[in-house]
């Protein structure tokens, strides 16, 4: 009870080597800390080896997932050599109810970590799981503003090309993946430039504004909402002016009474079209 949290500790990377050359007994030095008891992180370790799941629990690594930010917590980032190999393994474990477990808390472990280990380390987990089953994308969907929020300016900017892929789910009729997906929209708004909102965020809010699931629509005229009121206050009116003029012909004076529909409901959400053009 009297330790500092590990959350304090600083350590110097370059202790925290990645050469996979080592010697099996290297291999259990590179293991060893003194925080724990070491048998109980071995019998924890041992979580991820597939005869345990045949004689223990067939779940046994999705514990062992579910656990893992709670054990690097307690160990702390200068002993996370400990438990890299493991996470990597659940990582890629067949099962994707133990890959889902890791992306609900992909941001739980960045924070942990510190910003250098997650670039190094995490990031590329997190890649893998933009990709993967649509069981898994959710979540780190749900926490995507966590996440990126960590992350370096320019190593964010590199997912604003892949915010789109959301838009497409293994099944069209999962609507609340796009639901999801506007409310995270929402939240990123504050995580970058008025000029990166306009060219990557606007098409997809203008994308979900025309959803035909209703849910998802009413998010997205909130995201435009709060788009506007973003793109108002930058330093350079021309995204605002040009995005204002955007709804007005795609939506105000659309041929379909639901296309109208949809401006009055922007305004609607909190009148700051109405204002600003008054």
């Amino acid at each position: 009870q009297g330790m500092d949290s590990p959350l304090h500790y600083i350590h110097n990377d370059s202790d925290l080597s990645t050469n996979s050359s080592f010697s099996p007994e290297e291999e259990r030095k590179s293991k060893v800390q003194d925080v724990v008891p070491q048998a109980l992180l071995d019998q924890y370790l041992s979580m991820t080896d597939p005869s345990r799941a045949q004689t223990v629990d067939t779940e046994i690594a999705k514990h062992c997932a579910y656990s893992l930010p709670g054990v690097a917590l307690t160990l702390g980032r200068q002993n996370w050599h400990c438990l890299k190999d493991t996470y990597e393994t659940l990582a890629s474990d067949m099962q994707w109810k133990v890959r889902r477990t890791l992306a609900f808390s992909i941001h739980e472990l960045a924070v942990i970590l510190g910003d250098q280990l997650t670039a190094g380390d995490l990031v590329p987990v997190f890649n893998g799981f933009l990709k993967d089953l649509d069981e898994v994308r959710i979540g780190v969907l749900k926490h995507l503003h966590d996440f990126l929020k960590l992350l370096h300016v320019d190593k964010r900017r590199e997912y604003l090309y892949q915010l789109q892929e959301f838009l497409v789910t293994d099944n069209s009729r999962n609507w609340r993946f796009r639901a999801e997906l506007a409310e995270q929209l929402i939240l990123l708004l504050d995580l970058y430039s008025a000029r990166d909102i306009y060219d990557y965020l606007r098409p997809i809010a203008f994308n979900l504004c025309a959803d035909k699931v209703s849910s998802v629509r009413w998010i997205s005229y909130k995201l435009v909402s709060e788009m506007v009121k973003k793109l108002y206050m930058a330093s350079t009116p021309t995204f605002v002016i040009d995005l204002m003029n955007e709804l007005v012909e795609k939506f105000c004076r659309c041929h379909k009474w639901s296309g109208r529909q949809t401006f009055v409901f922007i305004c609607q959400v909190k009148c700051l079209l109405i204002s600003i053009l008054g």
